[in-house]
C-alpha cells in the first residue's frame, strides 16, 4: 500500500467527502497549494464510454485561454517552405533526417509535442514504439499532422492542448499552474470541460460525466459536481 506524507494527509483533512462547485473546488485548490514549487494543476474527467470502441474514444484539442503556465518545447518535422515557417513561428526545434535520426538512435525526447507536415508521416511511423506509448505521435486529430505549419506553432505555444481518453475511460490533462489567478483556473477548467462535453459520442449511454476531480501536483484530489450545466458560460 503507497504511504502518503504527513503534509498529504494533513490537506487531505481540508477535503470533505462530496463535491464541490468550481468556485469551492478552486478556492480549495489554493489552499492546497502547499510545495515548494509552483505545481500544476490537474485534471481527471471520468467518462462512460468504452474506449474500445473507436466512435467513443474521445480525443480532441483545446486552447486554454490562459495557456499551461509553462514553456511548450515544439520539435517540427519538415522541410523546406514549412520548415521556415516553423521556424518564425517560434518552434524549437525544426530538421527532418537529423532529428529522426536523433529519436531513434538516442532516444532523445527533450521536447513536448510533435508537428509534423503529412509527408513525414511515412518516415515517423517507424518510430512509433518510441513516440506511440509516450503520446508523442502526431494525429491528424490533435491537429499535429498539419499543411499549416505556423499556424499550428503558434497556438500550441498559445495554450493549445492534445488530450484522449486512457484505456480507464479517464480523460488527464493539466490545466494549468498553482499560482494562475483563480478566475484564470476557472476560464481554463471550463474550456477543457465545455470541450470534452461537446465531444460525447452518439452512442455512448448513460451519464456521460461520471466523475471529475482537480487537484495540484503534490495534493490530494478535489471532486466537482459532475453536472454539465456547471461548465457553461
Amino acid at each position: 500500500m503507497k504511504r502518503r506524507s504527513r503534509r498529504y494527509d494533513n490537506l487531505s483533512k481540508l477535503i470533505e467527502k462530496r463535491e464541490y462547485s468550481l468556485d469551492e473546488a478552486v478556492n480549495l485548490l489554493k489552499r492546497t497549494a502547499q510545495a515548494k514549487f509552483d505545481e500544476s494543476v490537474e485534471i481527471a474527467v471520468r467518462l462512460g464510454v468504452d474506449p474500445r470502441r473507436a466512435e467513443q474514444a474521445v480525443r480532441g484539442t483545446v486552447s486554454l485561454p490562459h495557456g499551461l503556465g509553462k514553456p511548450v518545447r515544439v520539435l517540427v518535422i519538415t522541410k523546406g517552405v514549412k520548415a521556415e515557417q516553423a521556424k518564425k513561428a517560434g518552434a524549437d526545434y525544426v530538421g527532418y533526417e537529423e532529428y529522426l535520426e536523433k529519436i531513434e538512435k538516442e532516444n532523445w525526447l527533450e521536447f513536448d509535442v510533435l508537428v509534423a507536415t503529412p509527408d513525414a508521416m511515412k518516415d515517423l511511423g517507424k518510430l512509433g514504439r518510441v513516440l506511440g506509448p509516450r503520446g508523442l505521435m502526431p494525429n491528424p486529430k490533435s491537429g499535429t499532422v498539419s499543411q499549416e505549419i505556423e499556424q499550428t506553432v503558434r497556438e500550441i505555444k498559445a495554450g493549445k492542448i492534445d488530450f484522449r481518453v486512457d484505456k480507464a475511460g479517464i480523460i488527464h490533462s493539466s490545466v494549468g499552474k498553482a499560482s494562475f489567478d483563480p478566475d484564470k483556473l476557472k476560464e481554463n477548467i471550463k474550456s477543457i470541460l465545455q470541450t470534452i462535453i461537446r465531444m460525447k459520442p452518439a452512442t455512448a449511454k448513460g451519464t456521460y460525466l461520471r466523475s471529475i476531480h482537480i487537484s495540484n501536483t503534490m495534493g490530494p484530489g478535489i471532486r466537482l459536481v459532475s453536472n454539465a450545466q456547471e461548465f457553461q458560460e
